[in-house]
């Protein structure tokens, strides 16, 4: 869901800034740089989420802990006020208005139109999951096919891929994270369509390390994915013909 259906990074990336320009302002004094910050907050926050899943507090919590570490490298006395306006910085990102992705409404039309079920699976808190796919209406086209999991990794997809009858072979991963969408999808033996953004996560940036045994294709919009899938479902249904 989040960058593949609606916009997500843009505000953690927004929240970022601001955090960087408060501690450009705290720590004037000792010469830091925009680049020094964002590099350990980069470094804290892909350790929590690899141990924690994807929690809420976690992105705040990673923003005061890169406030610790460089008030411990210069010995600047930590604040309790400013640990809580770090807090409700780093909290506000879950506030925002959010909006589909280019052609969201039009792709899964489409989508219905030709005849597949749609599935959504995501990451993160139930609660804040839930009010985005309220707001935007999605319900209507995913049902009671809606999986939210704290931890997306190949454990949660086949808990879920075993959870009712999917037919592997026509079953299709659209996401736009290396790590949590299409590489447990291709461990789980189904096919892909991996959605390249540009200023991805670091955290969804990794290598493929297996070359995939599945149909997988890569594009930069999600309204690509329709054309792709009814194209390759027509070579397959070809090959069975000959």
């Amino acid at each position: 869901m989040d960058d593949t259906l609606i916009h997500c990074n843009k505000y953690f990336e927004m929240i970022l800034c601001k955090f960087a320009d408060v501690m450009l302002k705290w720590f004037s004094d000792f010469r830091l740089t925009t680049s020094e910050i964002r590099s350990k907050q980069i470094e804290i926050d892909v350790a929590g989420v690899l141990k924690s899943g994807f929690a809420s507090k976690h992105f705040p919590q990673s923003m005061i802990e890169t406030y610790h570490y460089f008030s411990r490298m210069t010995g600047r006395e930590i604040s309790p006020a400013e640990e809580n306006l770090l807090m409700e910085l780093g909290m506000s990102v879950y506030e925002q208005n959010i909006e589909p992705y280019p052609g969201m409404v039009e792709t899964l039309d489409i989508l219905e139109q030709q005849g597949h079920e749609l599935n959504l699976y995501t990451g993160g808190e139930k609660a804040i999951q839930e009010r985005k796919i309220e707001q935007m209406k999605l319900a209507s086209y995913f049902h009671d096919r809606i999986y939210i999991r704290q931890h997306k990794n190949e454990e949660a997809l086949e808990q879920i891929l075993t959870s009712r009858h999917f037919d592997r072979e026509h079953t299709w991963m659209i996401g736009n994270s290396l790590r949590t969408d299409i590489i447990p999808a291709l461990a789980a033996g189904i096919n892909t369509i991996y959605i390249k953004l540009p200023n991805e996560w670091s955290y969804n940036v990794v290598d493929l390390k297996n070359e995939p045994t599945t149909s997988m294709y890569t594009v930069s919009s999600l309204v690509e994915v329709p054309n792709i899938i009814a194209e390759s479902m027509a070579v397959k249904q070809k090959k069975r013909t000959l």
